[in-house]
């Protein structure tokens, strides 16, 4: 047989063999995505670190309300609120609260401050094979420094407590350094500029240690390391039901390292249905901008949607990237605070016409939605935090390839709490959830008589 054909002949039986139709999953009752009928999350655990909330349930009904995003039992508009009113970064607060479940007086903040902060720096070998650690992507060279970060811990294997903080707060610590360092090797190995490879500051915020790294010294102002933080703060945790907090969870239950737990973490949020959102929000933005002449036009931007939505302009997928969630119905808190502060920004690099188009898509994307569903659909949407976080982050001048790698920076403290609650807590068990076969049964052909 010939080599094309039979590979050609490979794909389509394999592809065949994938096929499972839709209805099964409903005969078997299977919750495919693990949704419900009514798009919630099926419950396959409990957590005391995060909740995120867009709806009550009421006698079988879901009653939209506005969202909420919730750390340990607090808002997290309250501790982003509080720590801008005092003129401080709260990402740190966070990772403290998160892993601990309270917050820190000002002796512990100050103490856990600088002890993340002193262990910013990698392994000098370790920086030194940065430059052949290359790769076009850097949320994959992340991963594989993690595994490698694996070689240089004495316990890499030790579940204790005792260890499993220490593992955590290493790699909270390094994570902005390492994205830092894989961007200008990144730089350097596929576009030919200067690899600039500055060592951490210990006595800045994680926000700004990052933009000195990344930028460089009077590179960036306050108010951009202000809104990175902010955002740090909205994205470092959302529940345990994400994909990439679910996959921590998983590995985890196994019992494995905390280097092969966060690599599989890493691994999810690369994913460009979870981390990659913003990016798409960008990429359609630009869309817009290019084909409606006049944005502050209702009229037109309206035009626009309806004709996404019938799947007849940008990349044709019926969808309206940055609008709609999973749980939140009514708002995104993430996108309310993020937009409160980005019009600030957005005014000091002269960018507020654009700015005001995100907010005319905010405004007008429901109403579309709305009117091409029709009256039968019930489903509320609402902008969601990707929307606002692509355009702060370009206002920022971070380049779009670091858009997932600061998920992860920031995401990593939701993770390590999750990890140590997984392997703490006096009920746990392995995470083995069961599939149905519904492959039809056939008998075994010797070999001389297959055809």
């Amino acid at each position: 047989m010939d080599k094309t054909k039979f590979i050609s002949n490979l794909d389509e039986l394999i592809q065949k063999s994938c096929e499972i139709e839709n209805e099964l999953f409903e005969k078997n009752n299977v919750k495919r995505g693990l949704r419900n009928q009514d798009h919630t999350g099926v419950l396959v655990g409990l957590t005391n670190i995060g909740d995120v909330v867009g709806y009550e349930k009421k006698n079988d009904t879901l009653n939209p309300i506005p969202g909420k995003l919730i750390y340990r039992g607090i808002d997290v508009e309250e501790i982003s609120e509080n720590c801008m009113k005092e003129n401080r970064h709260g990402f740190d607060e966070t990772i403290y609260l998160l892993l601990t479940g309270k917050l820190p007086n000002k002796s512990e903040l100050e103490f856990f401050t600088e002890y993340l902060s002193s262990l910013r720096e990698l392994p000098a070998p370790f920086v030194n094979n940065m430059i052949t650690l290359r790769g076009e992507n850097i949320m994959n060279v992340l991963a594989r420094s993690v595994l490698i970060l694996y070689t240089y811990d004495q316990n890499p294997e030790d579940l204790s407590l005792r260890n499993l903080v220490e593992q955590s707060l290493s790699l909270i610590a390094k994570f902005p350094t390492i994205i830092a360092y894989a961007y200008h090797s990144r730089r350097h190995a596929y576009h030919r500029k200067t690899l600039s490879i500055r060592h951490p500051q210990l006595e800045m915020s994680t926000a700004e240690n990052f933009l000195y790294m990344l930028k460089g010294p009077d590179k960036y102002t306050k108010l951009e390391a202000d809104l990175l933080d902010l955002s740090l703060v909205l994205h470092a945790e959302h529940g345990g039901g994400n994909n990439s907090t679910f996959t921590m969870r998983v590995t985890s239950s196994s019992r494995t390292d905390t280097y092969s737990a966060v690599s599989s973490a890493i691994a999810s949020l690369k994913g460009p249905l979870h981390g990659g959102a913003n990016l798409k929000v960008l990429d359609m933005m630009e869309n817009i901008k290019e084909n409606i002449k006049d944005w502050s036009s209702e009229k037109e931007m309206k035009e626009y949607l309806n004709k996404m939505l019938k799947k007849e302009v940008y990349d044709k997928s019926g969808k309206i990237y940055g609008i709609g969630h999973a749980i939140y119905t009514l708002s995104d808190p993430r996108a309310l605070l993020l937009k409160q502060h980005a019009k600030a920004l957005a005014i000091e690099k002269d960018k507020y016409e654009e700015f005001h188009l995100y907010e005319l898509l905010e405004e007008l994307a429901p109403i579309a939605f709305s009117e091409f569903k029709g009256s039968s659909s019930n489903k509320l949407v609402c902008a969601n935090v990707d929307l606002y976080s692509g355009f702060v982050y370009s206002c920022i001048g971070i380049k779009k390839e670091l858009y997932t790698p600061l998920f992860a920076m920031s995401r990593i403290a939701g993770w390590c709490a999750h990890r140590i609650e997984e392997l703490t807590f006096s009920s746990r068990r392995i995470i083995r959830p069961a599939y149905k076969n519904v492959y039809s049964r056939q008998p075994y052909i010797s070999l001389d008589d297959r055809d």
